[in-house]
Parts: C-alpha cells; structure tokens; sequence
C-alpha cells in the first residue's frame, strides 16, 4: 500500500527576463519560475506537482507547500483518492494557515502544487495520464472529486451528475479522437510577447503559421499608436479572410473605462476577445467591458489570476465573461478546476486554459483533453508557449496545430534533476546558474 512519507520544495527559476520571453503590459521582466512539490512514497514511487510564478516571491511558495504537504503525511494514497473532495476539503481545512488565504494568494498556489503532486502520484500507480483517470470514471466519481461548498447556488452536486451523463454520449469517439490527437487544437502566444520588436514579432507569426496555428494570441496595453501598428503587422501575415484567429490581451493593464476606450481603437483589427481587460477580481468591471464591446463583436476573457471556483461562479452568473479561462495550479488542482470546468459548461461558456508558462502547457494539455471528452463535448482551443519544455521528462508537443495527447502516466509536469539543479534558486555554488557572473544583469539589476 502505497505511503506517503514527506514532501520535498524546490525553487526553480528559469531567466527569461534577459530576452523578454513572457514580457505583457503588467508583467515586463518576470522570471518563469516554479515552486515545485515532489512527493515521496515508501514504495520509491513519487508524485511531481508545480505552481508557477515569476520570480520573486516564489521562495514563499515553497514554504507554503511545506506546510500543506504536511497534512497528508503518513497518509495511505488509497486513503486520499476514495473520497478526492474530502481530502480536498481537509487540505484546505486548517484554520490556522487558511486564515491567511482563505482560498486564494500564497497559500492556494501551493495547495494547487500539492494536489496536481497527489494526482501525479496517483496516476503513475494506476500506470495512466490524468486525463485519462478522469475520462474512465464514471459521472458519480468525477462528481465526487469536487468539493462543492459555495458553489451550490449555481451548481449542484446532481446537476453536475446530469451534465456528465448527458456528455456520455459520443464520449468512446472523443476519448478516440483524443488517443490519436485529435482533440485540443493549440493557438499560440509565442510570437506576441510586448518586449519583441516588429521583425521578430512578423518572423515568429509566419514560422508558426507554417506549423499549422490557426489562432493566434498578442500582448496589448503598451500604448494605442504601438498596438495598432503591431496588430497590422499581425492582420498582414494571417489574413482577416483565411480561417485565423486573432486575440489579444491587456494583462489587467486597464482601468474598465480605459479598456472599453481603448478596445474601440483595436476594433478595426477584428479580434475574438480581449483577455485581462481590467482587474482580475472585478466581475462588475468585466460585464460592464463585455455589455460595451458586445456591439464591436469583441468577447471578454480571462480567468488566469482567477483564484478559485467562487471567483469563477460569479463570473458566470454575472455574464461577465464569454471565455473561461482556468489555470492549472492558481486554483487549487484538478480538483477544483473539474468544478469550473462542469460550471462552464452549464452557463454555456467555452473553456480555453491558461496556458503561458512554465510547465503550464504540460498540465492543461490534460484539463483541455477533460473538459472536450469529459464535461463539455466541444472543441476549443489551448495556449501553447514554445519555450521551457526542455527541462521536462514528458514535455508537450503540438503537431498540425494539435497537442499530441499525452499517454505516459501521470500529469507531464515531472522535470528533470539536472534542470532543477541548474536553474535552483539561490542554488549551490559551481552548479546553479544563479550563482554565476551572468545572473548578476538579473540579480543586481533594476528590481522591476
């Protein structure tokens, strides 16, 4: 019987500030960073869970892993998965370290590491990908997975159920279409970071074209003459009549008049939606975005900082969103992003993942492949970044504008030894990048 003994933190911090890679906005020089969580088992088998951040701040989020980890210790794996939203429940049910929370900040991002860590775990010793755990339960398991306080009066337990039996059919043929990669079509970030300049923004948007990308995502908000130039690059290369998409996103730079202003500037350039228009809690501030920009047929999304199911639910219900967009390790795991994924699909609001970051694609290659086999039966789209997977063991993969559905066992998110020593912070001396004359431009430069 598979045991857990004690956890173990690693702060992993990858420089991407020195090229710009992730630059937005809000965001102009983050560090992709990883508070990451491995679970050790008296059997040797371990579980591998991250949260993402950027670089400072992410040292908090490993001791904050420490403490959660510690609360399922000595526990039976057995013991947790026979009743998932109850272990859930208890992680999130110590009163002393929920009072800083409760259910969000520092201490729901290592609650989100040490859940997709158990997940992990659990699907390396059922010898299956996690999406694929998910796609073999039956509606009352997935169901029981969830923990539904503060959800009810917009989801109930035997909705939910109602909703997965009616996903029932057609699901052998999307867990089909899944099996041979067919069922998460990927849009890229890659060319739109708002550090790249023009020449390398146009080259980056016809490599990827030439991959097969239909959809394609900008960074906005560093001034409207700016914009306007580089979303014409953009509409140049893909076309407004050729079958692309184009989105675009602010990352939380506007005030909401500022955003309903501003987008009627980029209206021209046709784009599907306008992510993080404003800030990332304001449900009221987001509906009034979307009522005003409904007319120039611009939809609203985000859903990246979006913390937790209760956020989320009121988005929802206030018709605030048309893009529902999880993360996979804000909240707190598969967990909690399964009752999203359900409240989705019953206000009738497409799921297209947070996905830009490290170690992000990995997992919500997993979530994506649920919500289309599982919960939703529709097809959307999924956030690929073409940086970092490296430094995993079972990195993510786009073919013909597809992710190739991941079929090794567990959640994706397990990286290399070598990488977490190169890239730990501060890290040991002679072995980690952090210690060397290059890391200085970063460490003793303008604290951004």
């Amino acid at each position: 019987m598979v045991t857990i003994t004690h956890a173990e933190t690693r702060d992993v911090r990858f420089p991407t500030s020195l090229d710009k890679t992730g630059s937005d906005a809000m965001n102009a020089a983050g560090d992709y960073s990883a508070a990451y969580c491995i679970l050790h088992t008296d059997e040797g088998i371990t579980g591998h869970g991250m949260t993402f951040t950027i670089g400072r701040g992410n040292e908090l989020v490993c001791s904050a892993i420490s403490l959660l980890a510690s609360r399922i210790r000595h526990r039976t794996l057995s013991s947790l998965v026979s009743n998932w939203g109850q272990t859930w429940r208890h992680l999130v049910a110590d009163s002393q370290l929920r009072w800083i929370g409760p259910e969000k900040g520092v201490i729901h991002l290592a609650l989100g590491a040490v859940v997709n860590a158990l997940w992990d775990l659990w699907a390396k010793v059922l010898k299956k990908p996690v999406w694929r755990i998910v796609a073999d339960m039956t509606p009352e398991e997935v169901v029981q997975c969830i923990d539904f306080r503060y959800i009810t009066d917009a989801l109930t337990p035997e909705e939910a159920v109602r909703i997965l039996r009616a996903a029932e059919t057609g699901k052998a043929e999307r867990k089909a279409e899944a099996e041979a990669s067919r069922a998460v079509p990927a849009y890229t970030t890659s060319a739109g970071w708002l550090g790249y300049n023009q020449v390398k923004m146009r080259s980056l948007l016809e490599e990827t074209m030439g991959k097969g990308y239909k959809h394609f995502k900008l960074k906005v908000g560093g001034g409207v003459e700016e914009d306007r130039v580089r979303l014409k690059i953009a509409r140049e290369v893909i076309g407004f009549d050729r079958g692309n998409v184009l989105m675009v996103d602010a990352n939380q730079v506007w005030s909401v008049p500022e955003a309903i202003e501003y987008m009627g500037h980029l209206a021209e350039f046709k784009p599907w939606f306008i992510e993080e228009p404003t800030s990332p809690d304001d449900v009221l501030g987001h509906a009034a975005i979307r009522t005003a920009l409904k007319p120039l047929n611009i939809g609203v999304a985000t859903g990246e900082m979006c913390q937790n199911r209760v956020m989320f639910k009121q988005f929802l219900q206030a018709s605030a969103i048309d893009v529902c967009q999880i993360d996979a390790c804000r909240m707190g795991g598969v967990n909690e992003v399964l009752a999203v994924l359900l409240m989705a699909a019953k206000f009738n609001v497409p799921i297209v993942p947070h996905s830009g970051g490290v170690g992000l694609p990995e997992y919500t290659q997993h979530l994506s492949t649920i919500d289309y086999v599982v919960v939703s039966g529709k097809k959307s789209v999924l956030e690929y970044v073409d940086h970092l997977h490296e430094h995993f063991f079972h990195p993510s993969e786009i073919k013909d504008g597809y992710y190739v559905t991941p079929m090794e066992p567990g959640y994706s998110v397990e990286m290399r030894p070598e990488s977490m020593d190169k890239f730990s912070f501060p890290g040991e001396e002679g072995v980690s990048w952090w210690r060397s004359e290059e890391a200085k431009v970063i460490l003793e430069g303008e604290q951004i």
